[in-house]
């Protein structure tokens, strides 16, 4: 049984409750003083013999009450305390002012490639290999900045946590190793919490559900996936639904414009770098995103930019999973699906010697083309009404609508800038006016829908030859969705005859 003895404090009482249990020949396995109370545990104390010792215990001078107990409260911490260790995924140590490991959880045990006694009572110095960062801990009072160390042949970032007794003296400290890939599965938990899976793909034209089906079936595939498109139509986003749909969805999601950033930072972002690789790295070496993916999928958005050094490390990570970080010459292994995306011809850089033929064989195993807008022109509508009503909610103003006439405009742009633009205006229509119905004159795509190569005004002949060539520009590009005589004379608001003199006058073949 366990008994909790609560007193008054004086010197002496514990001694004399003690003696009390040795006169009965009690058999204390356990024995807790925090005053004002008293705990022990009598294993051979039973029910028949609980009432005598309690009124005996009564009788001394300072005791107030006799209570049994379900557990010690120490044993009841140490039952929690083991429970909150093996709980936790990363490997936790305890270690003691002079650095030699005192607990460990489960996590630990297993990083350390050990058994729990032969890891309890090892000094960071044997369990590290490391020397300086050892004696730099201690040294320093366990006040390091993040580091990385090798235990077991495996990288980990270091985090400490120093423990001090009451009269402010080292104690020793906590120890959290973080594995690159656990890092990575909570930055990309923090980046990605809002990514969606192939829902957030929006529109319902055939190019879409075609795209969609495609798409639905290659995720499922574990081979590298390549994305074509022109700008703004959507690469990261039908990546992003890749992962999601795949088997690795649980796991990181990283993406790496590759044309964003000089050849050596890339360098370093894509394969981590070794301590001391360059001027400026930080001490213990950083991870790259090889490493923080790893079981993940890896986005490498504008492949066609990567450098010609970069595309051949690339390869070589492509063909057996192995890498080097920058300055060191350990060799590292990660499993990561590789998806990029370009808007460019891979196949004219190949022949130009701007891109390896080889890299475009790896990568190009799986291919997804993205139809531009003006080819889905049915999803232009509902999609700008989705932007529209994110744009008031973000802004937090009532929820607006298009009128025809900006309904209109919208559907005859031509898009050149995609989705984006797309979704660009809309913002910016929401954002400048606070009328509840959104007007042509709203939408500022005069400026939008500038085409990047057209005439300039030096090239104008005539009068007669400017109206006539927009004439005739303007006809075919409503043609196509207007595509009779008669629906475009209505769409126009004049006679068929009219409309169909001018079909033969520019060679647009019309039916009635």
């Amino acid at each position: 049984m366990r008994i909790s003895v609560f007193f008054t404090d004086r010197v002496g009482i514990a001694q004399e409750i003690l003696a009390i249990l040795a006169r009965r020949v009690l058999d204390v396995s356990a024995v807790e003083v925090d005053p004002p109370h008293i705990f022990f545990e009598a294993p051979a104390l039973t029910a028949i013999g609980l009432p005598a010792l309690f009124e005996e215990l009564q009788l001394v001078k300072g005791v107030q009450s006799v209570a049994e107990l379900e557990m010690l409260p120490g044993a009841r911490r140490r039952l929690y305390l083991d429970a909150l260790l093996a709980s936790q995924a990363d490997p936790v140590l305890a270690v003691d002012a002079r650095g030699v490991v005192v607990v460990a959880n489960a996590a630990a045990v297993a990083a350390s490639g050990v058994t729990e006694p032969q890891l309890i009572g090892r000094s960071l110095k044997a369990l590290t290999g490391d020397p300086q960062l050892a004696s730099a801990l201690i040294d320093k009072a366990y006040r390091l900045p993040a580091t990385e160390v090798q235990i077991a042949g495996e990288s980990y970032l270091l985090e400490t946590v120093a423990l001090h007794e009451s009269s402010g003296t080292v104690a020793g400290a906590v120890l959290t190793l973080h594995a690159p890939h656990r890092i990575g599965e909570r930055l990309s938990a923090l980046q990605n919490h809002n990514a969606g899976g192939f829902e957030a793909i929006l529109g319902n034209s055939p190019a879409i559900q075609q795209l969609k089906l495609r798409a639905v079936r290659m995720a499922q595939v574990d081979a590298p996936l390549l994305i074509r498109g022109e700008t703004g139509t959507g690469k990261e986003l039908v990546a992003h639904a890749c992962h999601a749909g795949s088997r690795r969805k649980d796991q990181p999601f990283f993406a790496l414009n590759c044309a964003a950033l000089p050849e050596s930072l890339a360098e370093s972002e894509l394969f981590g770098y070794a301590p001391g690789a360059f001027t400026g790295a930080l001490r213990g070496g950083r991870p790259g995103l090889l490493e923080l993916t790893d079981g993940g999928t890896l986005f490498l958005d504008e492949i066609g930019e990567m450098s010609a050094y970069l595309q051949a490390k690339l390869l070589r990570f492509l063909n057996d999973g192995s890498f080097r970080r920058v300055g060191s010459d350990r060799e590292l292994k990660a499993n990561v699906r590789i998806i990029s995306a370009t808007h460019r011809s891979l196949e004219e850089m190949v022949n130009t010697g701007n891109f390896r033929q080889d890299l475009l064989f790896r990568l190009d195993v799986l291919q997804l083309n993205l139809p531009p807008l003006r080819e889905r022109t049915q999803d232009i509508l509902p999609l700008a009404q989705v932007f529209v009503d994110r744009a008031c909610a973000q802004i937090g103003r009532p929820r607006a609508r298009l009128s025809k006439s900006a309904s209109v405009a919208l559907a005859e742009n031509p898009w050149p800038g995609n989705v984006r633009q797309l979704q660009n205006v809309i913002f910016r229509a929401v954002t400048m006016t606070e009328a509840p119905v959104i007007e042509a004159q709203d939408l500022e795509l005069a400026v939008a829908a500038s085409a990047p190569d057209a005439d300039p005004l030096e090239n104008v002949t005539s009068l007669e030859e400017s109206v006539a060539s927009f004439e005739r520009a303007l006809l075919a590009r409503l043609f196509q969705r207007y595509p009779s005589s008669r629906k475009l004379a209505e769409r126009l608001q004049t006679s068929h005859s009219a409309i169909a003199t001018r079909l033969r006058k520019y060679g647009i073949p019309a039916r009635t």
